[in-house]
């Protein structure tokens, strides 16, 4: 499984704000954008005096990394969510957000089981999670209306899940997820709308650098 193995608090400096990509940490003071607020690398420190003015093309590329790293995917198979959503029904940029949002360690993160989605994926790839019963080790899995999401019978009485459940019934999940605190599970009541996904990107923006 190909994924991104170097510092993500880079990635949110670069892009200029919280991605939220390290969990705990990204709301304690040894976060990096609260530390350095200005682009990594050997001339970050001062970029951030310099007004240069962004072009159209920087803006829209901006954007789309910003979602790519929110999430964690990588080019190709991002470039994969964009052609899907272009053939669903509906807004094209509305489609890819849901396409994300639905993905199943996406889910585990909404639900409250992992404080980062790379923790998220970290448990559905070592099979802690099940799907509508079953085991399900691919985090790229994309849910339904209907689906369940549970913690395996298995990893239920291990001491981090015994931990997770206790705060479970305090977190709220989005609109679209209905949270069985008690068993940990959680359902996907529909699929969510625009309005349900709490994202900081212009998805429009990211229609547009791959409409060129």
């Amino acid at each position: 499984m190909a994924r991104y193995n170097g510092p993500v608090c880079k990635l949110c400096r670069r892009e200029g704000e919280k991605l939220f990509l390290k969990g705990e940490r990204c709301y304690s003071p040894k976060c990096a954008v609260e530390r350095r607020a200005y682009p990594p690398g050997e001339h970050g420190f001062e970029q951030q005096f310099r007004r240069r003015r962004t072009s159209a093309y920087g803006q829209q590329l901006r954007e789309k990394q910003k979602l790519r790293r929110i999430y964690g995917v990588l080019e190709t198979q991002f470039r994969r969510y964009y052609r899907e959503a272009m053939r669903l029904p509906g807004i094209t940029g509305t489609n890819l957000l849901a396409l994300l949002e639905t993905r199943l360690d996406n889910v585990v993160y909404r639900m409250g089981l992992a404080s980062s989605r790379a923790q998220a994926r970290q448990l559905v790839s070592h099979g802690h999670v099940d799907v509508n019963g079953q085991r399900c080790d691919i985090p790229s899995a994309l849910l339904r209306e209907g689906d369940v999401v549970s913690i395996h019978p298995s990893s239920s009485d291990r001491t981090y899940f015994r931990q997770v459940r206790e705060i479970l019934a305090e977190h709220a999940p989005p609109a679209w997820l209905s949270l069985d605190p008690v068993d940990g599970s959680v359902r996907v009541d529909h699929l969510p709308s625009r309005d349900d996904i709490e994202v900081t990107v212009d998805e429009q923006l990211v229609v547009e650098y791959y409409s060129r």
